[in-house]
């Protein structure tokens, strides 16, 4: 059986920020049902990156994260500008965040954080051969520490469940094949 969209009737904005942006609209299912007041969370694109220094170790950041109230061990990555390629993104935040630069760059997966009720996208590269090029120029609000470890300690990390971040973890597990089918 195929599954067919569903047909927007009406929408109109709740909410309008620069973060978040929250819509509802009136559809109209497949079977005919018409579906009042379904609640839509519009975000910025975002890319993030596991990111290999020229040594061999991931990157991640530590930081703390207001919504669920923790510190999170994550990999770098953020909202990608308006007009901004994703890949420019990624390479921008890396720089901001760590202050590394790379010599390669690969997506290796385009991922959506909620698709019932978002409507972003999170693209996610693998960058190889990083080497410490600039200090942090972190944002206004951005306090994180920058933390280096080997491939063998992020898997233990992923099998421990210590890396609470869902995005981040997907993020890892296909870097990770990644780097195993390219011969590390």
């Amino acid at each position: 059986m195929e599954i067919l969209k569903w047909e927007k009737l009406s929408s109109r904005y709740l909410v309008r920020e620069k973060w978040a942006t929250l819509r509802v609209d009136t559809c109209k299912l497949q079977n005919g049902t018409v579906k009042d007041d379904y609640y839509v969370l519009e975000y910025p694109d975002w890319a993030n990156a596991v990111a290999l220094t020229s040594d061999n170790k991931i990157i991640m950041v530590r930081q703390y994260r207001h919504g669920a109230d923790l510190v999170s061990l994550e990999i770098p990555g953020g909202v990608i500008d308006p007009g901004e390629k994703p890949e420019d993104g990624v390479k921008r935040e890396l720089l901001e965040e760590t202050g590394y630069s790379f010599t390669h760059c690969e997506l290796i997966a385009t991922l959506y954080p909620n698709p019932a009720t978002s409507n972003n996208r999170t693209f996610t590269y693998l960058l190889t051969g990083g080497v410490k090029t600039h200090a942090q120029h972190l944002d206004e609000h951005e306090i994180l520490n920058v933390e280096e470890y080997t491939i063998e300690e992020v898997k233990v990390l992923l099998e421990n469940n210590q890396i609470a971040q869902a995005l981040h973890s997907s993020a890892l597990f296909y870097g990770l094949l990644k780097l195993k089918a390219i011969g590390f």
